[in-house]
């Protein structure tokens, strides 16, 4: 651990020191289903049930649910309101919350009836969410290169139009979150338009609005962030964690506990800063998952914390 960490983690292990006889707090551990491709959703939600997980990250790329892709957008005319409320009601049943829906389209994209058509299809995640019963939705910004052009001298991402298109869309997307009573999260990775936590901020105070939050997935941000900064910036923005992890200097992201992360420090501070969001993890299916699950619940337990069997909706 750096200097700076071992200070961070120290100040952040006071805090809760200084909490005195008040009970530790509780985390809420929950998976993302995106790597869960060869499972029905009522076999998914029996076998995370099962193993104590009581809370999912819903991405549709399950066996009866085929529908997310990744930057893109797909087709949802045949997911019908009744077809919502059955895969929903197959997670509550087995006793697993659903926190939250992955979207993650491409909102930068240069075309405008491109964008258009992504906002279109944000809109439609959304009514999908109505139908479940769920209200969060998960996304990044996008990412964009035309193979056919020379690289820029700007990275696409970074260049002052693509900004100022992101901020208008961002408002549009506020507005569409709040027709729908719905609340977007985005997800900021170091080499996307959401760079680090401060540009993450800096874009969330430009648009001003309580529907637009953020996720952290502090592995996305490890090459340019310690995790004190990450929560300083955006700490009151966070509604959930990501739990992945990342070699310094490697771009390949990996499951929790293989990687560089300190997960002994990111729990102490997740339960000082954000106690209320649930630490999803990520990168993870049916053959490591039980793994990942276990490192994060040794970390929690090796820091005085607990674990909340249920997430509230």
């Amino acid at each position: 651990m750096t200097g700076a960490g071992a200070a961070s983690l120290a100040a952040a292990s006071a805090a809760l020191a200084n909490a005195g006889t008040k009970p530790a707090r509780a985390l809420t551990i929950g998976i993302a289903t995106t790597q869960f491709k060869t499972y029905s959703n009522a076999r998914l939600a029996r076998e995370l049930a099962a193993e104590g997980v009581h809370t999912v990250q819903l991405f549709l790329t399950q066996t009866d649910s085929n529908y997310w892709r990744y930057n893109g957008r797909n087709d949802l005319s045949d997911l019908t309101a009744d077809r919502c409320k059955k895969i929903a009601d197959t997670y509550r049943s087995a006793g697993v919350s659903i926190h939250s829906m992955g979207v993650y389209t491409n909102l930068i994209h240069p075309n405008e009836a491109e964008r258009k058509a992504n906002m279109a299809y944000f809109e439609a995640m959304m009514k999908v969410g109505a139908h479940m019963g769920v209200g969060t939705f998960i996304t990044e910004a996008g990412h964009y290169h035309n193979p056919n052009e020379p690289a820029p001298p700007v990275e696409y991402h970074f260049q002052e139009k693509v900004w100022k298109a992101m901020v208008a869309t961002g408002g549009e997307l506020a507005e569409m979150a709040e027709r729908h009573n719905a609340t977007v999260l985005f997800e900021p990775f170091y080499r996307h338009f959401f760079s680090s936590a401060k540009r993450t901020r800096v874009y969330l105070e430009e648009i001003g609005s309580p529907r637009l939050r953020a996720l952290l997935d502090p592995a996305n941000l490890l090459e340019l962030n310690d995790l004190g900064e990450m929560l300083d910036q955006l700490g009151p923005w966070i509604d959930c964690l990501h739990a992945k992890d990342r070699k310094l200097h490697v771009d390949r992201g990996v499951p929790a506990g293989q990687g560089d992360l300190d997960y002994r420090e990111f729990i102490t501070l997740a339960a000082e800063r954000t106690p209320q969001a649930p630490i999803i993890l990520e990168y993870v299916g049916p053959d490591d998952y039980e793994q990942s699950v276990a490192h994060v619940r040794q970390a929690i337990g090796e820091m005085g914390l607990h674990t909340r069997t249920k997430q509230a909706e």
